[in-house]
Order: structure tokens, then sequence, then C-alpha cells
């Protein structure tokens, strides 16, 4: 539906009048205005959310993978935000049963599975990207091995000369085929 000129520009100027919160204060007051459920929030703690847990999961995330290094600690944050925000879709998952509009529920829950298959992925793949650096952080601490010094390779035995029971010259030179007098 198309609206006419007189209207669009009407918008425009409305629009121009109420454009929310300016200052950080203000806009510090309205963001969880539309909070229902928290499934689309930007924010990792919720007002209403116990922030002792979180921190104790952080800590037992951090004492278990012992990160070292900005790059590490990224992973672990991100390893650690979407374990956070997983649970809460579990939590909120049994609310949305709850639902009595058939479509918004199955509108709801399929926005949850998908969802939860991002922080899915989004954990398993800092998992192992933690992993990796991890491994190459244990191969660069690892000694080279130092070559060993050089020895000189012992001298080849001489070949053992083969001694003859009686000497050379009591052995035929040649040997001519046996003959039997008479044979021919």
């Amino acid at each position: 539906m198309l609206i006419s000129q007189k209207a669009h520009d009407a918008n425009v100027r409305n629009a121009q009048k109420s454009t929310g919160p300016k200052t950080p204060e203000g806009k510090d007051a309205v963001r969880f205005n539309a909070l229902t459920y928290g499934l689309r929030t930007r924010e990792i703690l919720l007002p209403d959310e116990n922030a002792a847990p979180y921190f104790q999961f952080w800590d037992e995330m951090q004492a278990e993978w012992q990160p070292e290094g900005r790059r590490e600690f990224i992973h672990l944050e991100d390893m650690v935000q979407s374990q956070w925000l997983l649970k809460r879709l579990a939590d909120t998952e049994s609310e949305i049963w709850c639902i009595g509009d058939l479509d918004r529920r199955l509108k709801m829950l399929s926005y949850v599975a998908r969802k939860r298959g991002a922080l899915e992925r989004t954990y398993y793949k800092a998992m192992n990207a933690m992993k990796q650096s991890q491994k190459e952080r244990r191969q660069s601490r690892r000694p080279e091995p130092r070559p060993k010094p050089m020895q000189k390779a012992p001298a080849p035995e001489p070949p053992r000369s083969y001694v003859m029971s009686e000497p050379a010259d009591a052995q035929p030179m040649v040997c001519a085929p046996a003959t039997t007098p008479g044979a021919r």
C-alpha cells in the first residue's frame, strides 16, 4: 500500500521529534523495556538474574581450561557466554510452552531451536579453538631436542681372515677329475 507524499512528509517530521533517549543514563533506563523472555537481548546478565552463578561458572571454566593470553581468554568468554545463554534458553523454553496462542508458541520455539543450534556451534567452535591454541602453546614451550655431540664412528673391524688348517703349499692348485683305470 502506497502512502501519499503528504503523509510521507508528515511521517518524516514526526520521526524527527521522537528518536528515543539520547543520554547514556536515558539509554540505560530503557534498554530492558521490551524484555519479556530475554531471548533476544544482547546482555549476558539480565536485571532479574543472579550474577553469582554466572561468575562461579566463569571461575570454574577458567580453572578447568587455564587460559593464557588474550586469544585464549576470548575463547573462554565465548564458551562461558554461550553456555550461560543455553541455560537461559532451557529455562525460557518451559515458559514458552505455557503461551496460549499456538502460532506464537510455535514461532518462539522455532526461534529457540535456531538460537540453541547457533549457541552450540559457538561453544564447540570456541572450545576447539581453545584446544588448538593450548596445543600450540605447549609445543612452543617444549624444548627442542639438542643434537648429540658428534662422535667418531668406530673404525670398521678388519675382515677376519680365513685360517686354513694346512699350509697353502699343501693344497692342490688345480683339481683334475678323478679317473678310474679302465673306465674308458
